[in-house]
C-alpha cells in the first residue's frame, strides 16, 4: 500500500513511519518547521521525503498526485498550545486550511486518518466518550482541530473517502520537538538543574506512550471496516489519567534525580481542565488497538533516551 504521512518528522510521525515502511511504500510530507530532518540514514532509505508546506495548496496537490496514496495519515499541525495562543493565525492556517488542502487533493477512495485531539471536548470530571461527551473546546488549538474534523466529514462525503478521526491525548516518549510538560522537565534535569519550574500541579491528564500512539495511527489506517464516504471517530489514549504531581513523583523515582519544584506563574494557564482522559473502548472494538505500555514505561524510555529538539536542550545549557 502507498501511504502518505504528514508531519512525519515529528516524534509520533517518525515511529509511525518505521512501523509502516516494513511492509508499505511510505512518503512523508513535512516542511521541517521545527528543525532538521531527524530521520536516520536507514529511515531515509525507506521513506520518500517530500519537503512540502501543507499551507501551499498547489504544492500539496503536486505531491499527492505524484505519489497517488491509498491512505493518508495527517499528523501535521501546530499543536503546542502556547504557540497557538500567541500566533492564532498560523495555528488556524496550518490546522484548518492545511487540512483542507490535504483533503481536497486526496484521490477518491483513499482512507484519510486525521489526527484530532482530546482538546475538542468540553472539560469534564470523567473520561470522554466519542458518542456522549460534549464538544466544546476552550482554546485556539481545540477550536482548530474541531474545525478540521468538520472538513474531514464534508470531504469524506464529497470525495468518497473512508475517514477516521483520531482524537489523540497526551503523548510521552523520546523525540518530542515541542516544550510540553515532560520534555521541559527532562531538559531541565539533563542540564543539571536542581530546581524545576512548573505551572499547575493538579490537572490530571491521559498520557500515552509514543509507540502506542504510532501504532494507533497505523491500526486505524490499515485495519477495521471504514467504507468510502464513512467517517469513524475514536479516542487514542490509555484511559488512565495522572496529575502533574503524580507524574513528577514517578519521574523523580525513575531518574533518581533529587530536585525541588518552583511554581512558574508564566506557565499557569488562565483556564485549565481538571481532567482530560480518553474512554478508549471504541478504538479497541473497531480497530483492535490496545495500549502496550504503562506511564512508567513511557517515563523510563523518555529519561533513558530523551532525543529532544536541539533548541529545547540548548535552552537550559
Amino acid at each position: 500500500m502507498r501511504i502518505i504521512v504528514t508531519g512525519g518528522n515529528g516524534y509520533v510521525g517518525r515511529e509511525l513511519c518505521r512501523l509502516l515502511y516494513k511492509q508499505h511504500e511510505v512518503a512523508v510530507i513535512d516542511t521541517l518547521r521545527y528543525g532538521r530532518n531527524r530521520f536516520t540514514a536507514e529511515d531515509g532509505s525507506r521513506v520518500r521525503f517530500l519537503k512540502t508546506d501543507i499551507n501551499d495548496a498547489a504544492a500539496v496537490g503536486e505531491a499527492i498526485a505524484g505519489f497517488q496514496p491509498q491512505a493518508v495519515i495527517h499528523l501535521a499541525a501546530v499543536h503546542y498550545i502556547p504557540e497557538c495562543e500567541t500566533n492564532p493565525s498560523l495555528a488556524v492556517m496550518t490546522n484548518v486550511v492545511g487540512t483542507l488542502n490535504m483533503l481536497n487533493a486526496c484521490p477518491p477512495g483513499c482512507r484519510f486518518v486525521y489526527a484530532s485531539s482530546g482538546a475538542v471536548y468540553k472539560p469534564d470530571v470523567k473520561p470522554h466518550h466519542e458518542d456522549t461527551a460534549t464538544l466544546e473546546p476552550t482554546d485556539i488549538y481545540g477550536f482548530s482541530k474541531l474545525q478540521g474534523e468538520q472538513y474531514v466529514r464534508h470531504f469524506a462525503r464529497t470525495r468518497n473517502l473512508g475517514a477516521v478521526i483520531v482524537r489523540l491525548f497526551n503523548v510521552v516518549g523520546p523525540g518530542e520537538t515541542n516544550p510540553h510538560l515532560l520534555p521541559e522537565i527532562v531538559a531541565q534535569l539533563k542540564a543539571g538543574r536542581t530546581k524545576v519550574h512548573l505551572g499547575s500541579l493538579w490537572p490530571r491528564r491521559d498520557y500515552i506512550h509514543v509507540m502506542d500512539a504510532a501504532r494507533g495511527f497505523s491500526d486505524t489506517a490499515l485495519h477495521g471496516s471504514v467504507l468510502p464516504g464513512e467517517v469513524v471517530t475514536v479516542n487514542l489514549g490509555t484511559s488512565a489519567p495522572y496529575s502533574v504531581a503524580e507524574i513528577v513523583k514517578k519521574l523523580r523515582d525513575i531518574s533518581g534525580s533529587q530536585f525541588t519544584l518552583e511554581e512558574d506563574l508564566a506557565r499557569i494557564r488562565k483556564v485549565d481542565r481538571p481532567l482530560l482522559a480518553a474512554d478508549n473502548r471504541l478504538i479497541q472494538k473497531i480497530f483492535g488497538w490496545r495500549a502496550a505500555h504503562t506511564i512508567d514505561d513511557a517515563l523510563a524510555d523518555l529519561w533513558k533516551d530523551p532525543d529532544l529538539a536541539d533548541n529545547l536542550m540548548a535552552k537550559y545549557q
